[in-house]
């Protein structure tokens, strides 16, 4: 699975918002988005295998626990395909933002006549 797809699911983005702030552990994550979504344990290390088999998160046992992280770098695709939809948009925006300044601009000297 791709990283795009992973993060496709609203409850995978939520784990990696979640872990954007650092190390947590499934039983803390499972605590957050179940709260949060209404999902079971079970169904977070589901989600979570599939980040992780997507290369999205790390995880690494820690005695009793199994602490998961970001990979910063799995996230590059992410910020490249926002790069380049942005740079479409921005654009567009700006040339959006010239035309109602102009009508703006029109309406004022209509308004003056």
């Amino acid at each position: 699975m791709q990283v795009m797809d992973a993060l496709g699911d609203p409850v995978r983005r939520r784990l990696v918002e979640l872990l954007a702030d650092g190390e947590r552990s499934a039983g803390q994550l499972a605590a957050a988005v179940g709260a949060e979504f209404g999902v079971s344990q079970p169904a977070t290390s589901r989600h979570l295998r599939v980040l992780r088999e997507a290369g999205v998160v790390d995880s690494q046992p820690r005695g009793t626990v199994r602490l998961y992280s970001v990979r910063p770098e799995a996230l590059d695709d992410v910020e490249r395909w926002a790069r380049r939809v942005r740079r479409f948009w921005d654009g567009h925006l700006d040339a959006l933002e010239t035309e109602v300044a102009r009508g703006a601009r029109e309406r004022r000297n209509t308004d003056d006549d």
